[in-house]
């Protein structure tokens, strides 16, 4: 707070006994004590009535949704791998090919298999591989 440190308090504490002297500081420092209390108050006091005027409290739950806090790239990007994960659905039969305006009717399952991860670590790729037993059905 506006650089002061213990030591720079303590010692304009020291200067103030000095030149104040023994008997006039405690009448001093009670009344600086109440100078302080009487400030904390007014502040507490407008900022209350800055709330209930302005509608602080609204415009503060407006800034605590655009906190740049709450966007931590390491949980965006765990959403979504997380959401990758999941094996995009894929139409039986066909295997997902549907002609130019013919609708697709099929129902969708999920594909058996699972996400092969290759390329260097700097630029990694995630490949669906499926499983032999759904290859070997579909290519008889």
């Amino acid at each position: 707070m506006f650089g002061l440190t213990i030591e720079k308090l303590v010692l304009v504490a020291i200067c103030a006994a000095v030149i104040i002297g023994p008997h006039r500081l405690p009448e001093h420092a009670q009344r600086f004590s109440a100078a302080v209390r009487r400030l904390t108050l007014a502040a507490a006091e407008a900022r209350t009535r800055t709330i209930d005027d302005a509608g602080v409290a609204f415009v503060r739950a407006d800034w605590q949704a655009l906190d740049p806090r709450q966007y931590d790239p390491r949980r965006i990007i765990r959403d979504a791998l997380r959401e990758a994960d999941a094996p995009p659905p894929v139409a039986e039969g066909d295997a997902g090919i549907v002609a130019v305006g013919e609708p697709d009717t099929t129902p969708l399952t999920p594909r058996a298999g699972r996400w092969v991860v290759e390329g260097s670590s700097a630029h990694p790729r995630r490949i669906w591989v499926p499983d032999e037993e759904v290859v070997a059905a579909a290519s008889s």
